[in-house]
């Protein structure tokens, strides 16, 4: 038997009614097994056609329409709104009271760690948002700010990653906190802490080990290459941590400074495998620790006891004549 023709839908279809009942959703789960289509099955049901192939197409799944599961998907969808409604600003748009405190609160704490106050405001904003993103508009509303100072301070949040951009269906400009957001922030205070030291570590080349500014340096190289250390979740294997040890070997076995090459061939190593090792070295001076492998002339490299570990007064005990030291 061919399913009916469906009728014309600006004739025939029905003004919206009330929300479809379990037996609404049987009776179009056994209409569609038949082959009715969705104005036949709206006709029926006194409702518009829209409902009904939304319904369809919201709750259908590779076995087809069931009604038992388009029940459930639909008040488990109605129980997700009611939940993101409760932590929802009201309708114009502005912060409770405790909310707004909160937020108030929380970005200053963020402001004492080097944050700037608009970044730390709109960042915190976000954070709280319940639907998990929020527009322009919904920011400046919240936050009874200019949408100039939202603009600047969404810039500034998506310079240093803590903020994206995405789109809602309605092709709207959102902005979210992503979850995995702290575990960027983590890694690139990681790298941020290891140049710092790097950067001490040159200084105190340039000015001196025995300098009042090369032990500030000093100090301060110390401290950075400590943090940058214990944050550092490094993904070296163990016998990437072997050849970076045998290459540490072979430099102060050798005495001299050794080229890439010169490496690979007195370790019988393929090329790759020695700047391997140079390199865990360089991304993890714990290995060395208390030396340090320094690039000298062209492309060799040498071992030396790293600057930060003696202070201006050892050094100068450590290279007095040994014959002055033995009262000889």
């Amino acid at each position: 038997m061919n399913a009916p023709v469906e009728p014309n839908r600006q004739e025939s279809e029905p003004m919206p009614g009330g929300r479809l009942t379990p037996e609404d959703r049987r009776q179009i789960a056994i209409w569609l097994a038949e082959g009715l289509g969705y104005a036949e099955i709206a006709r029926r049901l006194g409702r518009p056609t829209s409902t009904i192939s939304r319904e369809v197409a919201r709750n259908s799944a590779p076995g087809g329409y069931l009604a038992d599961r388009a029940q459930q998907a639909t008040g488990q969808r109605a129980r997700r709104r009611r939940s993101v409604q409760a932590t929802e600003p009201p309708a114009d748009g502005l912060l409770a009271e405790s909310v707004r405190g909160f937020v108030e609160q929380f970005a200053a704490l963020l402001v004492g760690t080097g944050l700037p106050r608009m970044p730390a405001r709109v960042f915190v904003c976000l954070l709280t948002s319940g639907s998990g993103g929020l527009t322009s508009a919904e920011l400046v509303r919240r936050l009874r700010v200019s949408p100039a100072s939202v603009s600047k301070a969404i810039g500034y949040l998506e310079a240093i990653e803590l903020v994206r951009r995405t789109q809602d269906s309605g092709r709207r400009e959102r902005y979210v906190v992503d979850d995995d957001v702290w575990l960027r922030a983590f890694k690139a205070d990681t790298g941020a802490h290891a140049e710092v030291a790097a950067a001490a570590r040159h200084g105190i080349e340039i000015f001196g080990v025995g300098t009042p500014i090369g032990t500030r340096l000093g100090q301060m190289a110390q401290f950075f290459t400590r943090i940058s250390e214990q944050m550092n979740d490094s993904s070296l294997t163990d016998a990437a941590v072997h050849d970076a040890l045998t290459v540490l070997a072979a430099l102060v076995y050798a005495a001299r400074p050794l080229t890439v090459d010169d490496l690979a061939t007195a370790l019988d190593w393929p090329v790759q495998r020695a700047a391997g090792a140079l390199d865990a070295i360089s991304r993890r001076p714990i290995l060395s620790d208390p030396l340090t492998v320094e690039q000298v002339g062209r492309g060799a490299y040498a071992i030396i006891p790293r600057p930060d570990r003696l202070s201006s007064a050892q050094c100068d005990a450590l290279i007095v004549s040994p014959c002055a030291t033995r009262g000889t």
